[in-house]
């Protein structure tokens, strides 16, 4: 017991959790990477800020509004062949995106009709990105037992956070290198290795011993627990508002071709720093437990993230915005690592797929919201000010947080943790 508890690649040695990591990877990849070649399609089609922001305004909608009920679903269903729809239905979005930016298939068609219909395909994928993070954060409590947990939780985020990074880095190269066309193609390429990969993973039982309950009483019971869980609640809460406020990385096709003038592929490296931080945080916190004081550790992660957002902000030098970019990654990582784990360590089993489904109305969809916000404020104050806002928000949330909620400061999961070990034994 004493052995595994230090071994940082404890979930790395159950052989269906590398084959959900990899399928993890691969779909966070093509999904990071796809919205990133449609923000440069769009720009370059409207040179417009706010065209960009109406991209994630478009996803968040269907997202927010389907959130609750995707988690009842996904509570109520066997999640591996759930997973694998979902899937399924992606990779016709991708490839609808591939043959919208196809000459060949657009012919003659102008703007504005090319844009509504990326527009429209992003929307449809809003509805079923709400199902994604609830079957995910659900299969892998399936996959692995619960004495490793926080472990499975830190390579699960950190594969997300690089993916999350590293697929819009890549689409940057791959822009400039094949174009857009050809870029969306390899992302429908991604989609579908990620849908046969799946198939290596076993059906898994389904743990809700409600199975038929009234949709409107699973949606009470979800929000319920999620308010009254206060550890889940500031967590979530906490890391929407820092999302909300620092989402700079929407604006980044701005500062690559107007304000630092490096063109795709200094975009793509711009897009690549935050990924190296992940790849850190990684690696960090696999070695290094991050359940003692969680709470003081998640607040300086995110109060770190905002100074990072500030001096990419107003830097107008090259390999300062790349460094700051870089830090932010590291913050961020830690971040998302410890808000899992707190996600892993606090839920039951039978309700993962509705507390997964509110955390992404907090912040999965913060995303894209963040997206908007950043577009509305570059359109009003400018791209720089936009920027220095959201990190100085960014700040001020953590600070109030930390003052006003000592409970949240004090948080600690070291006995989560060896609760669940002592029950695994």
């Amino acid at each position: 017991m004493e052995k595994q508890k230090k071994d940082p690649y404890a979930a790395l040695r159950y052989k269906e959790f590398n084959t959900f990591l990899l399928v993890r990877f691969a779909l966070v990849f093509a999904w990071s990477m796809q919205f990133i070649v449609i923000e440069w399609q769009v720009y370059s089609l409207t040179k417009d800020p706010l065209s960009l922001g109406l991209i994630g305004l478009m996803e968040v909608i269907p997202a927010v509004s389907m959130a609750l009920f995707a988690g009842h679903i996904v509570d109520q269903k066997e999640k591996r062949n759930l997973l694998a729809t979902c899937i399924a239905a992606f990779s016709l979005i991708s490839f609808g995106l591939f043959l919208l930016t196809w000459p060949k298939v657009v012919g003659d068609l102008d703007t504005n009709t090319v844009l509504y219909g990326i527009y429209a395909l992003v929307f449809f994928g809003g509805f079923l990105r709400s199902f994604f993070g609830p079957t995910i954060f659900s299969l892998v409590a399936l996959i692995v037992p619960k004495k490793v947990y926080p472990n499975a939780a830190t390579w699960s985020s950190s594969t997300w956070q690089m993916a999350s990074v590293l697929g819009p880095a890549f689409a940057g190269f791959s822009i400039n290198w094949i174009g857009v066309h050809w870029s969306l193609c390899i992302i429908f390429g991604l989609v579908l290795f990620s849908f046969f990969v799946l198939l290596k993973i076993s059906k898994k039982p389904i743990l809700n011993p409600k199975i038929g309950e009234p949709i409107m009483d699973s949606l009470k019971e979800g929000i319920k627990f999620v308010y009254k869980t206060k550890a889940i609640l500031g967590a979530i809460t906490l890391d929407m508002v820092a999302v909300l406020f620092g989402g700079a990385v929407a604006l980044l096709p701005i500062f690559a071709q107007d304000i630092l003038k490096v063109g795709p592929e200094g975009f793509g490296v711009l897009r690549a720093a935050p990924a190296i931080g992940a790849f850190v945080t990684m690696f960090v916190t696999a070695y290094i437990p991050i359940s003692k004081n969680a709470g003081m550790k998640l607040l300086a992660a995110i109060f770190g993230f905002g100074i990072c957002i500030i001096v990419f902000g107003l830097s107008s030098i090259y390999w300062v915005s790349v460094l700051a970019l870089f830090f932010s990654g590291v913050t961020d990582g830690v971040s998302v690592v410890i808000r899992q784990t707190i996600l892993q360590l606090k839920t039951p089993d039978h309700m993962r797929g509705r507390v997964a489904s509110v955390n992404s109305m907090f912040v999965g969809s913060s995303n894209e919201l963040g997206a908007f916000e950043s577009g509305l404020t570059a359109k009003l104050l400018g791209t720089v000010q936009a920027v220095v806002f959201g990190g100085t928000m960014t700040l001020i949330t953590v600070v109030t947080t930390g003052i006003v909620s000592p409970s949240f400061r004090k948080l600690d999961l070291s006995k989560d943790l060896e609760d669940h070990e002592s029950g695994a034994s």
